[in-house]
């Protein structure tokens, strides 16, 4: 059994170093963060409820402060938790925190949709 050409190997049209796509992952990190921030007190604004309870808390607590400072504080264990690891792995970091904002950046607009 031969494997020539059996697989084949599939590239980005475009060549992504590691540090370039952390850099745009951290550009989509600010921007979902902002989003998930907006959406989520336009949603408020709109009587629905927040369904984190962490953010819920820290929302009914301290308003806008409270929300900005629970990301603030995500964004900070992300930056000190990077540098543990090995450079061609940093860009998991603000994808682990833009892919879950970006999920709720759309949960919130289908949100708002409804009641809209």
């Amino acid at each position: 059994m031969s494997s020539d050409g059996a697989y084949s190997h599939h590239r980005l049209p475009v060549s992504l170093e590691p540090h370039d796509l952390e850099r745009l992952l951290w550009v989509l990190v600010a921007v979902s963060l902002i989003g998930d921030i907006v959406t989520t007190f336009v949603g408020l604004h709109l009587g629905l409820a927040e369904s984190n309870p962490i953010a819920r808390s820290a929302i009914e607590g301290y308003g806008l402060a409270g929300m900005l400072a629970l990301k603030a504080f995500a964004v900070a264990v992300g930056l000190l938790c990077r540098p543990l690891l090995p450079a061609a792995y940093r860009p998991i970091v603000p994808a682990g925190l833009a892919v879950p904002w970006v999920l709720a950046v759309c949960i919130n607009l289908y949100m708002i949709s409804l009641v809209v």
